[in-house]
């Protein structure tokens, strides 16, 4: 549940004073066909449609991109501003008056100061950029000169200058902020009571996120000295290095204005930089070599198609080792771009030009093909020992495939390298992917009992999401006798809510759809068409999860009638052991009736 700072009431007339279907009409060309608006999708390149826009339920879903929301959402995303900001567009639309933000008072206290830093950073990196200008900023102009950028880029990445180590400080006390805000920010620092720009005499690279507001500073050292190279602002309320993007407000833009394909990920500011002069203007960075799966979880929102472009030193190798299993596990569609030994893409492109790095790109790896590679560079196939070794190093990038069509040629190019037998190697890698399974049932048997309860619903994922779907979308075959919150505990917030009714645009309101991927997935089953059959499919799945539970309850009361000593005992276990194996043998439901 979340609060969002406004009366739910009230949201629920702004959207019903904003049509969602006019809306996005303003925006876009939408046709009706059948009951819903179709249209090409915004959010991503395509040429079909796959946009749909729910007039009667309140809500957009797309089946390419899988983005979706109600009319506040929609804004949100096309305009990049933020929930108030959209509601603000709105509500000017329909004549309403917005009320006073009424979260809690915490939540009131930290937007504001949220806000008040926002705005310092605005201040902070457009003063930076009018200071390089200066005759004073001769040092990162001529490292500017020497890197050959152009105006245009100065401009599209807002790159500035810090003057000194007080002047900063100095113009933003004349701006009217305080240096707890500077400190807030990260912009500043305290010595013995001395407050000093952090970034101070460096070459200034301003932080943007998708929504285009700056929430941060990288910044490189220009000349000799024992400082680090580059830095980067310290942890904020705004600043998370794990989750910031160097570049995603340029691509995002991009995808706006004529839809992208995919992305590119470099290493630093200066290869994204000389990337998008060279006209590769879909590279970004994460913060240092390190992508997180926040990063991934931004990057999937403009496009689920990747190709990695690190370093080709050690660092930049096991970077992308990392980066590779993060984006498998999001769903993207990975390629590695392999680099030359020790180089960079502002190097290839400064030394060789946009063919060579282009050719590069283009000739990208799968990731199993990379990681194999990548293996057979740590081993010297002449011995026999180490033969073994790779093998089985190669056989755990395979195991990691989803089926054995994609294993099978991934095996028939081990056996070249290594002259092993095919079958030999199939049977070592049926036995690691036997050997893992192990370990994850493993550890699950060792997870705590909410940790199980979890697991176990994971394996039944595809029958709660129907089941709360159905409830959701208020079908008329769902089981009233049924005490949903007793089947499905995890859920009993949209379960509430799903009883009571709520148009389904509300749950935009009450929940974070976007960070509850289950409440996503059933709010966009609205796309789905329910045939005939799906009572049937419904009890299925209600079945389904309700045997799970009787079959856990039947193997723990038999361990409890194993370990009891008293006959009394026993009998009270066997009774309720009696009562379970009978609703299993006859697959009653009275276990989780309402009572």
């Amino acid at each position: 549940m979340q609060n969002k700072g406004y009366p739910v009431d009230w949201l629920y007339q702004l959207k019903q004073r904003n049509n969602i279907a006019s809306i996005v009409g303003k925006y876009i060309h939408l046709e009706k066909k059948g009951g819903k608006y179709w249209a090409c999708c915004p959010f991503h390149n395509e040429k079909t449609p796959s946009f749909t826009v729910n007039d009667d339920e309140g809500f957009f879903y797309c089946f390419g991109c899988k983005e979706s929301g109600d009319v506040i959402t929609f804004v949100q995303k096309y305009e990049s501003c933020d929930f108030p900001e959209a509601v603000a567009i709105l509500a000017k639309n329909a004549g309403m008056e917005v009320p006073e933000f009424q979260a809690e008072q915490e939540v009131v206290v930290k937007k504001q100061a949220k806000e008040r830093v926002l705005k310092l950073l605005d201040c902070a990196y457009k003063h930076y950029q009018e200071n390089l200008y200066l005759p004073q900023a001769k040092p990162a102009q001529e490292y500017i000169k020497k890197r050959g950028f152009t105006r245009r880029e100065l401009e599209d990445f807002k790159l500035g200058y810090s003057l000194g180590w007080t002047e900063m400080v100095e113009y933003l006390r004349r701006q009217g902020f305080t240096y707890k805000e500077m400190l807030d920010a990260g912009v500043i620092n305290n010595k013995n009571d001395h407050y000093y720009d952090v970034m101070a005499e460096r070459l200034v690279f301003p932080i943007f996120n998708a929504f285009n507001e700056c929430v941060g500073f990288s910044a490189r050292v220009l000349v000799k000295s024992e400082l680090a190279k580059y830095k980067n602002t310290a942890e904020t309320m705004v600043f998370q290095k794990g989750r910031v993007v160097f570049g995603i407000n340029l691509v995002k833009a991009l995808k706006q204005q004529q839809g992208i394909d995919r992305i590119v990920i470099v290493e630093g500011q200066i290869d994204v930089i000389a990337m998008h002069r060279a006209g590769f203007k879909t590279t970004v960075a994460c913060m240092g070599t390190a992508l997180t799966k926040e990063n991934a979880k931004e990057l999937k929102k403009l496009s689920q198609n990747v190709t990695l472009c690190f370093d080709g030193d050690v660092a930049g190798i096991k970077a992308t080792t990392k980066s590779i299993d993060i984006l498998k596990e999001e769903g993207f569609n990975v390629l590695v771009a392999v680099m030359p030994a020790g180089q960079d893409p502002d190097e290839i492109l400064r030394q060789q030009g946009k063919e060579a790095l282009e050719k590069i790109i283009n000739g990208a790896l799968p990731p199993t093909d990379y990681l194999i590679n990548t293996e057979l560079q740590n081993y010297d196939l002449t011995k026999a020992d180490e033969k073994g070794r790779f093998a089985m190093a190669a056989l755990g990038h395979i195991s990691k495939l989803s089926s054995r069509s994609e294993q099978e040629p991934y095996l028939d190019r081990l056996r070249l390298l290594t002259q092993i037998p095919v079958d030999v190697l199939r049977r070592d890698l049926d036995k690691l992917s036997k050997d893992e399974e192990a370990v994850k049932h493993k550890q699950q048997e060792n997870l705590p009992e909410q940790n199980v309860i979890t697991a176990r619903e994971n394996g039944n994922i595809r029958a709660i999401r129907f089941i709360l779907g159905s409830l959701i979308f208020k079908k008329p075959y769902i089981n009233t006798k049924i005490d949903y919150k007793k089947l499905l505990p995890r859920y009993s917030a949209i379960i509430e809510k799903a009883m009571l009714g709520i148009p389904v645009s509300s749950y935009f309101d009450y929940f974070d759809v976007q960070e509850t991927p289950i409440l996503n997935e059933c709010l966009n089953m609205g796309e789905i068409e329910f045939k005939d059959g799906n009572e049937r499919y419904f009890n299925e799945c209600v079945w389904a999860v309700a045997s799970v539970e009787l079959y856990a309850q039947q193997s723990k009361l038999a361990e409890e009638f194993k370990n009891a000593a008293a006959q009394d005992e026993r009998m009270k276990i066997m009774q309720r052991l009696n009562a379970i194996n009978k609703a299993i043998r006859e697959r009653k439901l009275e276990e989780f009736y309402v009572r």
